[in-house]
């Protein structure tokens, strides 16, 4: 059974920088990619980063390029996700999940989703 649990949001002035971790377990690690994605209040939830744990290959949304770094750990089973330069318009549940690639549509290998954290950025 896929289990994931993200955590490291918090309250941040822009500027600010936070970093998001994911635990993941229950399938093989290399063969899948850890996505991450947020929510914000009223809105789609919406792609922001991935890396593909087999050759660590990466996507990120336009909107945080330059910003934003994603990673993962194979000993600690562990995304990352490392958001600099953080803007109000960052505000949003950040989530974590198993992708098959780091190409759209994205498609997850599980239904169930990592539990949001919160991260907001005030101006």
């Amino acid at each position: 059974e896929v289990q994931l649990q993200a955590s490291g949001g918090g309250r941040v002035q822009a500027g600010g920088s936070l970093r998001l971790s994911c635990a993941a377990s229950g399938f093989n690690w290399v063969d899948f990619a850890i996505g991450w994605f947020r929510q914000a209040p009223g809105k789609e939830r919406e792609v922001v980063s991935c890396v593909h744990n087999s050759d660590g290959s990466t996507y990120y949304v336009d909107a945080v390029k330059g910003r934003f770094t994603v990673s993962s750990d194979k000993h600690k089973k562990t995304g990352y996700l490392q958001m600099n330069m953080l803007k109000p318009e960052d505000t949003a549940a950040y989530y974590c999940q198993v992708l098959w690639t780091c190409t759209r549509p994205f498609d997850t290998l599980t239904q169930h989703w990592s539990q949001g954290t919160q991260v907001t950025v005030s101006s």
